[in-house]
């Protein structure tokens, strides 16, 4: 119970300083307060995938009915916190470049990163045997994991390949980007916050499975 009110003052006080503590950006102006919120959940997205990805390989190991269902919760929080992470970079992208979609490097790959794991949620739907669903979905999230530093941290920073997103030093068609120390605070507060929302949401999520009894027992050693 502590725990759920820390985190929601933590994540008040993150609130107000994204916006009354941290300066805008010289080069991007009041557009760039979004990066304490986008950034952020771009990388809980990472995070959520990669424990979908380890619980999946857990299954493979000990087929316990509780890690599958630990690994579809882990994508499912991906998955959202995914979406949030494009409708914020699209609402950047209209105040920025005029237009809230313009297929840069980075705004494709993450669209082929929600196709890629929508795919794994619509496989999971189409089998209806406990194990089999578990074992291909295990298998297909590990291969889906793969996918994701490359479009993640790999297609976006190609040298040949042009974005429009703005780096650590430069580049944005508005201007350049800077970071000051209150606003790298700000960023890693809000990093270590959403990484609490989604530890907590996970958590939820688990006792909700357990009560609604979901998750069949586990099988004894």
């Amino acid at each position: 119970m502590a725990a759920k009110w820390f985190l929601g003052l933590w994540m008040i006080l993150v609130i107000l300083g994204a916006f009354f503590y941290a300066p805008a950006s010289l080069g991007l102006g009041q557009i760039s307060r979004i990066i304490f919120f986008h950034i952020p959940t771009a990388w809980v997205a990472v995070l959520a995938f990669l424990m979908c990805a380890i619980y999946s390989l857990r299954y493979l190991k000990t087929r316990q009915p509780s890690d599958d269902t630990a690994a579809s919760v882990s994508a499912e929080l991906g998955f959202l916190f995914c979406i949030i992470a494009t409708i914020s970079g699209s609402i950047f992208a209209k105040a920025t470049w005029g237009s809230y979609w313009n297929w840069d490097p980075r705004e494709t790959s993450i669209f082929v990163l929600l196709l890629i794991y929508g795919a794994y949620f619509a496989l999971r739907a189409s089998v209806d045997e406990p194990e089999r669903r578990g074992s291909l979905s295990a298998v297909y999230a590990l291969l889906a994991f793969v996918t994701v530093p490359i479009l993640v941290f790999v297609v976006p920073r190609i040298p040949a390949v042009q974005s429009l997103h703005p780096s650590e030093s430069v580049v944005s068609i508005s201007g350049e980007f800077t970071m000051d120390s209150r606003m790298l605070t700000v960023l890693l507060a809000s990093l270590a916050g959403l990484t609490g929302v989604l530890a907590w949401v996970f958590n939820l999520r688990m006792r909700a499975a357990r009560l609604l009894s979901t998750i069949p027992q586990d099988k004894e050693d």
